[in-house]
């Protein structure tokens, strides 16, 4: 299905305004990088973007990097650069998810199991 000219949205503020200007993060964000607000109760500074405010309210409950762009309607590029300049104020914290654990190799598992029952 192709996109009519009724449901594209532009944004009327380009991303490049929204980041000052920068297109790369203070810190190296993946995708998969949660965030979370601190709690802090230093103000963000009257100069704040709405969005900036935005993610910080939506980060009061903790979302992906990805989540927070589908959630703000924004790219992930802008909203890693607004999510780093809040890291930097300490109005957020991030952390990387939590890896899978490697599992053992079944092959081992049945001979360990094997040698078990041989005691």
């Amino acid at each position: 299905m192709a996109e009519t000219e009724e449901d594209y949205q532009d944004h009327p503020v380009r991303s490049f305004v929204l980041t000052g200007g920068r297109a790369e993060p203070l810190r190296p964000f993946r995708i998969d990088t949660l965030l979370f607000a601190t709690g802090t109760d230093d103000p963000l500074p009257p100069t704040a973007s709405r969005q900036t405010r935005q993610l910080l309210d939506l980060c009061s409950r903790m979302h992906s990097l990805v989540e927070a762009a589908a959630l703000l309607g924004l790219p992930t590029s802008v909203v890693s650069v607004l999510a780093s300049d809040l890291v930097a104020s300490n109005h957020l914290s991030w952390r990387q998810p939590i890896p899978k654990a490697d599992t053992p190799d079944r092959d081992l598992l049945f001979k360990v199991l094997n040698a078990l029952q041989k005691l």
